[in-house]
């Protein structure tokens, strides 16, 4: 393998894994909605899918964010009659978002994120050395 297709590699790990905590960030900010009318269904947590796919031109597999798909666990309810999303019960709908969770998984795609980096990083150190080496 050369050092642009780790290059190529890494870039893609880079651009999956932003795409990852851009999903992770929605979830997060819509974590505390509810909606907009009585007994209606509050945001649905997404779940980010990353797939590998194998590149004929670099003759290597990269990855690939994929679209989110919705969570389909039970969402949260909460007792508040006055809220004006509220059942004929008084339960309110809350999204399905744990906000740990999201944390943990926004740090697990920063740790991949740095990973890729570092390999951009030290792929270019190294092509750069050769390139002086070859022009000594």
């Amino acid at each position: 393998m050369d050092l642009t297709t780790s290059m190529a590699i890494a870039a893609s790990g880079l651009t999956a894994q932003s795409d990852r905590m851009r999903v992770i960030a929605e979830n997060l900010a819509n974590a505390d909605s509810t909606a907009t009318a009585p007994g209606g269904t509050p945001y649905r947590r997404q779940v980010p899918t990353i797939s590998s796919q194998f590149s004929q031109h670099l003759d290597a597999t990269l990855v690939k964010a994929g679209n989110p798909i919705p969570d389909q666990s039970p969402f949260r309810t909460k007792y508040d009659p006055g809220n004006p999303a509220a059942n004929a019960q008084g339960y309110v709908k809350l999204p399905n978002v744990n906000p740990l969770v999201e944390i943990m998984d926004m740090r697990e795609a920063q740790r991949s994120y740095q990973a890729d980096l570092t390999v951009m990083d030290v792929s270019k150190t190294m092509l750069s050395q050769t390139i002086n080496l070859l022009t000594k």
